[in-house]
């Protein structure tokens, strides 16, 4: 190529480039089109709220999950991040999310909110979530009840004698006897059998019989755990508790009371728990007694437990937790649960604010196991 066409390729080459240059905007996207300008998120919130918190379980109700609900204007993503490395990420901004770091920890809890453009801002919260501690391991007692007929006297007692002149506490209507026709081993389960009967014992004649078991067994701390299915019928009255053993000593309710399990045949499909110490009796601290409506209590097994620390009462069914005795304050007033305690199984008939059916004749406690772990 001579020169003078040299000169002339780049003359046209630069007239290209001023051409090309002039011919749009610099803002012109890559279809032509205007580049979208940046669209960032504004009025970021974030709130959190732990699931069972209440005034005696402020750091939630053992299960470590939280609700998180996240909003921004112009958000159309967001992504929540955890201190585990867990990420989700939706378009609602509202999650649940269960943590388990056992205890209670101080968690931080980080939402990014993206717009269209993938603009973003993002805050954080911290919160402190008390998960379960799966402490409790290791089997300390039990009883299987697979030894057929008698109950086992290495584990448990019969207690037949009526404090109140004869008769029991509550306007209780039963004598309490250590007959097997009230308390026997079958088929791989305890049945406690209440019985509609003339009995006279301690010069005191009553019309109904049943059974009331104590352990040999008692400790401090720990979970306990009573499959059983209770018996039906206007004005049976099973319960499955404990007392401090000390409660000959001191007194009740000064012992202690627990009431993992109580049910009333004229309240059917409820079934209860609750507490007793000298600070109050039943439901403490405006928390009601924990009740639970269980329709096929009388058909089917149902775990009943309590987990005991040395701060907590929890109590739960099939594992599920229910309600919690927790006071803020501990003294021999609020806490007498620092000491040893038993456990009782017995089906109660009748009381002074309850009647029972006059076509009543019989009905059974079925326990399949008590198991102590600590």
């Amino acid at each position: 190529m001579d020169i003078k066409n040299f000169k002339m390729v780049n003359v046209l080459g630069l007239i290209m480039m001023f051409l090309l240059s002039c011919g749009g905007s610099g803002d012109d996207g890559p279809n032509g089109g205007p580049e979208p300008e940046d669209i960032i998120p504004s009025d970021l919130t974030l709130d959190i709220t732990l699931i069972g918190s209440d005034a005696d379980n402020l750091h939630g109700d053992g299960s470590g999950t939280i609700k998180c609900v996240a909003n921004a204007t112009d958000a159309v993503k967001y992504v929540f991040k955890f201190g585990d490395g867990t990420e989700i990420e939706n378009t609602t901004g509202n999650i649940e999310y269960s943590y388990e770091e056992q205890g209670t920890n101080t968690q931080t809890v980080f939402v990014f909110a993206y717009s269209v453009t993938g603009n973003y801002i993002n805050t954080f919260k911290q919160i402190a979530v008390f998960v379960t501690p799966d402490t409790f391991d290791d089997l300390i007692w039990s009883d299987e009840f697979d030894v057929e007929g008698d109950v086992s006297s290495d584990n448990w007692k019969f207690e037949t004698f009526a404090p109140n002149n004869g008769s029991w506490w509550n306007g209780e209507l039963q004598h309490y006897t250590d007959r097997l026709d009230n308390a026997y081993v079958s088929e791989g389960s305890l049945k406690i059998v209440a019985k509609k009967e003339s009995y006279t014992a301690q010069g005191v004649t009553h019309e109904y019989t049943s059974a009331r078991l104590n352990s040999k067994f008692s400790f401090t701390y720990g979970r306990i755990d009573v499959r059983a299915k209770l018996p039906e019928g206007e004005g049976t009255w099973p319960a499955i508790w404990m007392l401090g053993s000390n409660h000959e000593t001191v007194g009740w309710p000064a012992c202690g009371e627990i009431d993992i399990m109580e049910h009333w045949g004229h309240e059917p499909e409820v079934v209860s728990s609750a507490t007793h110490q000298p600070s109050c009796y039943g439901g403490c601290n405006n928390v009601g007694v924990g009740k639970t409506i269980l329709e096929d209590y009388a058909t089917a097994f149902h775990v009943y437990s309590l987990e005991w620390n040395n701060g907590e009462l929890r109590f739960l069914i099939d594992d599920q937790y229910k309600y919690s005795y927790k006071p803020s304050v501990k003294n021999d007033d609020t806490w007498p649960y620092h000491k040893d305690q038993f456990i009782i199984l017995n089906v109660a008939m009748g009381g002074s604010w309850f009647s029972v059916d006059p076509n009543f004749t019989e009905s059974t406690m079925e326990i399949d196991y008590v198991r102590v772990y600590q």
